[in-house]
């Protein structure tokens, strides 16, 4: 069995150490180590790694997993290089998470600082530890705001906000609204709102990436000798030629219609899908009807 120290080692405990006595150490280190207090370079990575291991350590089917397969389940890795190699809080929770099993829960907010959230026994440090002050909430958008961006406002945590939804922004993004969180009972520091956005459904169109679909009926004169067709779009009205011979299903692009990429700032495309739209038989002229029979 290969050597399963490096967990206890980095809380600086041996491997019968009691509940009691990792948790004490766990304390010791995280307050020296905590990002708050200790600016040292390598001080986030080794309370990163001090988190982790009491995570595992204190938990008590997670120390016999680790207890019986030691460093193996780590790749054979040294516990420090596994943890230090994962990447950031969130991607070493992912992993350990499918390591083991179970919630790793703790971390680091994209601010820097520890969110103590009920993870790695979710210790308040003795004033140390920062306290979890953001305000996260859903929040339901408009396809069309979604494309071209606007004005909203909202009531959330007592106070009506008015907030600007930038262009181009996807399902599932967040956005952040600074300073209107929650408020710290201890020193009066300020969380921030943190908004999950959906985007509702269009009736007219369609979304893939920065491109947008969107289905046009034309008539089947059109359909068969060719016209002009005029077409709604989020940047403006559009006339466009259909060709002669247009099929049902044929799709029509219109470059740079789309939703404008908010990092390169390019717009996508506007496909037009056909629907082909045929005439009641019962309402055509007798003598069209008798050349459509003989003909078609």
């Amino acid at each position: 069995m290969a050597d399963n120290k490096s967990l206890y080692d980095t809380l600086g405990v041996s491997k019968d150490a009691s509940s009691d006595e990792i948790k004490k150490a766990y304390r010791r280190l995280a307050r020296k180590y905590h990002p708050d207090i200790n600016k040292e370079a390598g001080a986030e990575d080794k309370f990163k790694e001090i988190n982790a291991a009491y995570e595992i350590l204190s938990d008590e089917n997670k120390r016999k997993q680790y207890d019986t397969y030691g460093d193996n389940m780590f790749g054979g890795q040294n516990f420090g290089d596994f943890a230090r190699s994962a990447g950031n809080m969130d991607d070493l929770n992912e992993i350990l998470k499918n390591i083991f099993g179970g919630a790793f829960s703790g971390g680091f907010s994209s601010g820097g600082s520890y969110r103590s959230s009920g993870g790695f026994g979710g210790f308040d440090f003795g004033g140390f530890g920062s306290e979890n002050l953001d305000i996260n909430a859903n929040l339901n958008i408009p396809f069309e705001t979604a494309v071209l961006g606007g004005e909203k406002e909202i009531f959330i945590n007592n106070q009506n906000i008015k907030i600007r939804i930038p262009s181009g922004v996807n399902n599932g993004e967040k956005l952040r609204i600074r300073g209107k969180g929650r408020v710290s009972s201890r020193n009066g520091n300020v969380g921030d709102i943190i908004l999950s956005l959906n985007i509702e459904e269009s009736s007219e169109f369609k979304r893939q990436d920065d491109d947008l679909y969107k289905n046009i009926e034309i008539p089947l004169k059109t359909a068969l000798f060719g016209g002009k067709f005029e077409v709604e779009t989020f940047k403006k009205p559009v006339t466009i030629k259909i060709a002669q011979n247009t099929k049902n299903g044929q799709k029509i692009r219109l470059k740079g219609y789309g939703v404008q990429n908010r990092k390169s700032k390019i717009y996508g495309d506007l496909y037009l899908v056909v629907n082909v739209i045929l005439p009641n038989v019962d309402e055509l002229d007798s003598e069209v009807r008798k050349i459509l029979e003989e003909k078609l």
